[in-house]
């Protein structure tokens, strides 16, 4: 947007214009609104002062000024080429709303309209009331899944070169979303499935996430059903991940095609899906499942006396073991990486579960001893109770008897705890093919997947950025919706980096959105309707920088005139 002063009947009034690109007329028009008198406020009667409602300025400018440094609203209309009239939000209007709209103050479509018009910061020079539920509702059913993958790698080649971003280490992790959705509602993608939320009831939608080395920046996405595989989902964005290796060679300027390593958990495991990760362009660093023969032979040789080592700074404290070994047919440098961190939360999992273990396996011993009970659905029983953290692997049961009259007896053995303790609790097993790297480089890069676990936090419920609540269900609004979510996660991402704020998403927002403007209305003596006018809030340092940063005083001239 420009801004500009121009005389209305004898007064000075502040416009910002917009330049928009009609794709149905092949011409571009300029939209205006008035954003208020540009003159100095009048003397006010602090005995007849009330305030009557404030406007958002900090947290929604601030990512208003993102989204104009990446050209959202122009990247978004020429990947998904919908045509709208001129008195309709285009399709990167609406989502950069829906998007500002979850990093601010998540809501339902219903309240878009409502939020916008609360706030001095501006998306779109259209009225409030023309961004509204039905109209993203119509521009879902008309974009593709197709335009919005080449929207989402268009994004991440102008996030990287505006910003400087590192996209050496990409890391990937998938999640998914609760929906209340009925079960007789169609649709593909809200389906059952294994629920991070633990819940059985409910459909879930499934979201892949690919995030910069830097930032926490989500530079490409996947919608997928709540009930495919980690690794299904990795295989079908093969092809968005060689165009998106292009993108960021483009955006980074580079002559020569750099050499990216993805880092992924050990959901993702596949022979094949390693070679074509290859033939893609990418090294590969990935924990492997405890349970692969690979694993399990890399466990017993860390085992051994004077095998593991300690590692040098940055990585002072932790210890890791490494070799060369087969993983199927593929030729591997194998990592076995100690964290007492991650030693400790198993061995609280561990008790926790031990406890309610040994409370079913009593009720199933009483239940035996008074013939409550016959041999199969005791059998099912005690695998259902020894099924969780490993218990299995150290808590002995023992089911005799006839089928109409079992007994069970059961103990923990010690020693086989321990000895689970010493060589499994506690480890990681890393593989990669970047055979070359010192392992302190590789414990290094595959910490970086704490970045995705971190944005996934960001956008469960009662994050900065929540997906949910979800109040669409159809397939291709919920796609939509998901898009709007990441974006709104790459905007606050990208905020974070431009302030170079120390502070977390979560406490930079808040410092943001109190920076707002306080609607006053006041007697100035004259004839005529009362005046409403803005006071500007006093400023920290942290906010005083972070107005000069965003360019506020685009929306509000008199904010830097504050300081506390």
């Amino acid at each position: 947007m420009h801004f500009f002063e121009r005389r209305i009947g004898g007064k000075l009034y502040r416009i910002a214009g917009q330049a928009v690109w009609n794709a149905s007329k092949q011409q571009s028009y300029s939209r205006q609104v008035v954003l208020g008198p540009a003159e100095v406020p009048p003397m006010m009667d602090p005995a007849a002062t009330r305030k009557v409602g404030t406007r958002r300025v900090g947290d929604m400018g601030a990512l208003v000024w993102v989204a104009e440094q990446l050209d959202v609203a122009g990247i978004v209309d020429r990947a998904c080429g919908v045509a709208t009239t001129d008195k309709s939000p285009s399709m990167g209007e609406m989502v950069l709303a829906v998007a500002v709209q979850r990093a601010c103050a998540p809501g339902a479509k219903r309240d878009l309209a409502n939020f916008l018009e609360g706030s001095v910061a501006r998306v779109s020079c259209l009225p409030s009331k023309a961004f509204s539920g039905q109209a993203f509702h119509r521009l879902a059913t008309r974009v593709t899944s197709e335009a919005l993958e080449q929207a989402q790698i268009a994004l991440a080649r102008a996030a990287v070169e505006r910003f400087e971003l590192s996209t050496s280490v990409l890391a990937f992790d998938t999640t998914n979303f609760d929906t209340h959705i009925a079960t007789t509602t169609g649709g593909q993608l809200a389906r059952r499935g294994h629920a991070k939320s633990k819940r059985s009831d409910l459909r879930v939608v499934g979201l892949g996430v690919l995030v910069s080395e830097t930032g926490h920046v989500p530079l490409l996405h996947r919608t997928y059903p709540g009930n495919n595989s980690d690794q299904r989902v990795l295989e079908e964005c093969l092809e968005g991940l060689g165009r998106l290796h292009d993108a960021l060679d483009a955006g980074e300027g580079r002559r020569r095609p750099a050499q990216r390593t993805l880092v992924r958990d050990g959901g993702s495991w596949g022979e094949r899906l390693e070679l074509e990760l290859d033939v893609t362009g990418y090294f590969t660093l990935i924990s492997l499942p405890l349970g692969h023969k690979a694993s399990t032979n890399a466990l017993e040789r860390a085992a051994r006396p004077r095998v593991m080592r300690k590692l040098s700074r940055p990585l002072r404290g932790v210890r890791a073991a490494r070799m060369t070994e087969r993983v199927g047919a593929l030729k591997r440098t194998l990592v076995v990486v100690e964290s007492k961190e991650l030693l400790q939360g198993q061995k609280r999992g561990i008790a926790a579960a031990l406890r309610k273990a040994k409370a079913e396996l009593r009720t199933l011993q009483r239940r035996a001893a008074t013939g409550r009970i016959d041999r199969p659905a005791l059998e099912r029983g005690v695998q259902k109770a020894l099924a969780r953290e490993h218990l299995a692997e150290f808590v002995v049961a023992v089911i005799a008897g006839s089928d109409e009259a079992p007994t069970l007896n059961w103990h923990v053995d010690a020693v086989r705890r321990r000895k689970m303790e010493r060589s499994r609790l506690g480890k990681r097993v890393l593989s990669t093919d970047r055979h070359l790297w010192r392992t302190e480089q590789i414990v290094q890069a595959f910490r970086g997947q704490s970045n995705v676990e971190e944005l996934f936090r960001r956008s469960k419920k009662g994050g900065i950025v929540a997906w949910g609540p979800s109040f669409q269900w159809t397939d291709a609004s919920l796609r939509l919706h998901t898009f709007a979510t990441v974006l709104g996660l790459m905007l606050v991402s990208l905020a974070k980096i431009a302030l170079g704020t120390k502070q977390s998403a979560r406490a930079m927002m808040r410092s943001l959105a109190a920076i707002d403007a306080t609607l006053v209305r006041t007697v100035t003596g004259a004839m005529g309707r009362r005046p409403t006018i803005m006071l500007a809030p006093e400023l920290t340092a942290e906010q005083a920088k972070a107005a000069r940063v965003f360019e506020l005083e685009r929306w509000f001239p008199s904010l830097l005139s504050t300081r506390v």
